[in-house]
């Protein structure tokens, strides 16, 4: 029997608390550094780790080949040895605690990077309010963004039930071919918006709810640009999950293809809180449709070329590119992109040049040189 890989203490990356944990488990499995995170939730009611979290942890042993993960008694801490990528077809049910965002933001960035084409079956709930991407948005704009780096072609994510919270019954297929290299970013230009595309949604709920949320997102939408096409997607039966909901995603397209987004749903799962009863109450489809069409010009308003979502994704992919200088311009940077590029450095030594732009618009040109990732679980052709 061989004896047990020990790795020093020094190759042991440690952080605090459970708050960026898929980005610390992305950056871990992709420079192949071990990593140990204590005190989560230690002082909570309930400690330890959510049941989502473990879920979460499940899944990256599944899609992850000679791993380990050991979770303290208390679920307070945990230590992770990250393992190869060995790709293929996987199958998942996601905890309905978060929605099936939650887990697809872990595998996107980690998808590129196998030794075969990926591809998994996802099944929970497909978008939930305030806390995730929907599998829409993942859809019409993170997999885009993957376009700028060279990733194309299989590269797709389908939506064969939808599921809405808190009782989920949705279920979507996410597919990523290899690549060896990655491509140098170079995307300065934001151009002007010349499209806005969208999808309102709905599943056990009056047909009707999708033609209202559309109407009303409609009447903010149509002072601002004329090249406007939103579509409606009424699921039925089998096909709508176990709970009713609603919601609106929107897309803005540049001159220069540079995306910009924002959602909308209902809010349909009741809270505790007796503070707040209203929090209880589900939005109308006009006001869901008026509040993504402002939140998508808010978006839009604060420039860049990249939606503000989606900034680390694509530091993280600029970081792994060649050995050469990449450069984006970017809106005001969020404080988990901020969060995350102090992990990138952390992870690959790799330090940003943030320079704000010359328009005096708020914007930031962010450039570094990549690190030359090269896959090397990629099978040879």
């Amino acid at each position: 029997m061989p004896a047990p890989v020990t790795r020093p203490k020094s190759d042991i990356l440690r952080f605090q608390t459970h708050h960026h944990l898929r980005q610390r488990l992305v950056l871990s499995i992709l420079s192949g550094k071990s990593l140990r995170i204590d005190n989560i939730r230690s002082d909570d009611v309930h400690v330890g780790l959510r049941d989502y979290e473990i879920n979460l942890l499940r899944l990256v042993e599944k899609v992850t080949n000679g791993s380990t993960i050991e979770i303290s008694v208390t679920g307070t801490s945990f230590l992770f040895h990250p393992g190869l990528l060995p790709g293929g077809s996987h199958s998942h049910t996601c905890h309905v605690g978060r929605s099936i965002g939650y887990y697809l933001e872990l595998l996107v960035p980690l998808a590129p990077f196998c030794k075969k084409p990926f591809d998994i079956n996802l099944y929970g709930i497909t978008g939930e309010q305030g806390r995730d991407m929907t599998v829409d948005m993942i859809r019409t704009v993170t997999l885009p963004h993957l376009h700028l780096f060279g990733i194309i072609d299989g590269l797709e994510l389908q939506i064969k039930k939808r599921g809405a919270a808190p009782l989920g019954g949705g279920q979507v297929i996410f597919k990523s071919p290899v690549v060896r290299h990655l491509k140098t970013l170079n995307f300065v230009a934001r151009g002007k918006i010349r499209k806005i595309r969208g999808v309102a949604y709905s599943t056990r709920v009056s047909p009707q709810f999708a033609n209202r949320i559309v109407d009303s997102a409609r009447s903010i939408l149509n002072r601002y640009i004329p090249d406007i096409y939103l579509y409606t997607d009424v699921y039925k039966g089998d096909d709508s999950g176990k709970s009713p909901g609603y919601g609106l995603t929107l897309v803005s397209q540049s001159t220069t293809e540079a995306l910009h987004a924002s959602e909308c749903l209902s809010n349909n799962q009741p809270t505790s809180s007796s503070s707040n009863p209203t929090s209880t109450l589900p939005q109308t489809p006009e006001d869901l449709g008026i509040n993504a069409a402002r939140l998508l010009l808010e978006e839009i308003a604060r420039g860049g070329c990249v939606d503000s979502s989606h900034q680390w994704l694509v530091l993280l992919f600029m970081v792994l590119g060649k050995e050469d200088v990449g450069k984006c311009l970017f809106g005001n940077l969020t404080a988990h992109t901020i969060q995350f590029m102090r992990d990138l450095l952390l992870f690959f030594g790799v330090k940003f040049k943030v320079t704000p732009a010359t328009n005096g618009t708020g914007e930031v040109l962010v450039s570094c040189v990549g690190v030359g990732y090269s896959n090397v679980n990629k099978a040879m052709a």
